[in-house]
């Protein structure tokens, strides 16, 4: 198993981007307003009250997962329903879908009150949140909540007691100037779980929590951080295993899977990267773990492969095999559910014969699952196997106009 050097962890937290999110060559996660998808908006219904309860009966999660990701603006636009039409004629059978991005704000209306005291439903992106989600489940598409914990400049700016300061004073920001919430504070996680819990009465099956850590910044910036809510001399893979596991109870009585997205590197490194990270904590805590296993995100050297975003095979296969191969002595541990990359960064341009690679490498090693990332929400047909069409999957409930 290969094994990552913590000189070499040093060398990475210089070199290599955020593994949640894209650079700015390819955009912030979300589009910026006035896109196309913007502008698909302006003509959806409005529901300005949060929505009614009960949702629907929840769909019982597929066998194995094959998802892609929407944003907030895919999920409440037109382009939605081309995405139920590609997974109509394809493999494809759940989305993944922002309930809070790393903005804070949130999808829809919601009662929560820490998100209505910190004005989270000012940007509402589907307020028809509940025919959108009866669409996916008349189709029999899986739908499963992304909720961001620790990158939320909103709750941070609305809540500073909730969020990391800077030793001179004030709050302390990243280097794109974003607050962020302190991962020690528990109540941090308490409103993510309380999102999590209308998310599953609104109608999604499965709550996956993402930047379930620490800030990955260089040494020299975290060095002015300060933690109001760190308990004696906890680490950060102190903060981050109880809060997870906090969460993870609190959530419990609902029946649903808890999974966490998490850095791909934590697969192979021995130390948690300053982040609060570490394999064997995170998949004996939760149901299902997504490592970010994105072939660009990887510097040269990495695996001995010389340039790892052209060996998107090689260097999928490397990392998940280290992750089944620290999980297998540690008895019942959480399924392997990986990121794939579905995006261009740096050469060469990812087409559906890269995406179906690093299909090929989870599924040699006997895994079913995975979940595609494009910061877009755009894919490409030919990344998918196709599939016959579905009597349960019913074209009737897709607007008029979109058929």
């Amino acid at each position: 198993m290969h094994r990552v050097p913590l000189y070499s962890l040093l060398l990475l937290t210089s070199l290599v981007a955020p593994l949640a999110a894209q650079t700015a060559q390819w955009g912030d996660e979300l589009p910026r307003q006035g896109t196309a998808l913007d502008r698909m908006m302006l003509g959806a219904p409005r529901q300005l009250e949060p929505v009614d309860w009960p949702a629907p009966p929840l769909l019982p999660p597929p066998k194995s997962i094959r998802a892609i990701y929407l944003n907030a603006w895919a999920f409440g636009s037109k382009h939605f329903y081309d995405l139920v039409r590609l997974a109509d004629t394809t493999e494809i059978n759940a989305f993944v879908i922002d309930v809070k991005d790393d903005t804070g704000y949130l999808t829809y209306p919601s009662k929560v009150p820490t998100a209505i005291a910190i004005t989270a439903n000012q940007q509402i992106r589907a307020p028809d949140v509940r025919e959108r989600l009866a669409v996916l489940h008349a189709h029999g598409i899986f739908p499963i909540a992304r909720i961001v914990v620790a990158k939320d400049p909103l709750l941070a700016s609305h809540k500073p007691a909730w969020s990391i300061h800077h030793a001179d004073g004030g709050l302390w920001q990243d280097r794109k100037g974003h607050g962020w919430v302190d991962a020690y504070t528990d109540s941090v996680w308490v409103y993510a779980g309380d999102l999590g819990e209308e998310a599953v009465r609104m109608g999604f099956g499965e709550l996956q929590f993402d930047y379930v850590r620490f800030p990955d910044e260089p040494r020299s910036l975290m060095a002015k951080a300060v933690y109001p809510g760190r308990k004696g001399k906890e680490t950060t893979r102190d903060g981050v295993v109880r809060n997870l596991r906090m969460l993870r109870n609190q959530l419990k009585p609902l029946g649903v899977p808890f999974t966490i997205d998490v850095f791909g590197m934590t697969a192979s490194a021995d130390v948690d990267m300053g982040i609060g990270q570490v394999w064997e904590d995170l998949v004996t805590t939760a149901d299902v773990v997504l490592p970010m296993v994105y072939p660009s995100h990887y510097y040269g050297g990495f695996y001995e492969i010389v340039h790892p975003n052209s060996e998107p095979y090689e260097v999928v296969h490397r990392a998940i095999r280290d992750g089944m191969l620290r999980a297998a002595p540690l008895g019942k541990t959480a399924e392997i559910r990986p990121w794939l990359q579905a995006f261009t960064l740096g050469a060469p341009r990812y087409t559906g014969f890269h995406v179906k690679e690093q299909i090929r490498a989870v599924e040699d090693l006997g895994l079913k699952s995975w979940v595609l990332w494009n910061a877009r929400s755009v894919y490409a047909d030919d990344a998918f196997r196709p599939s016959p069409p579905r009597t349960a999957r019913v074209a009737a409930v897709l607007p008029s106009h979109i058929h």
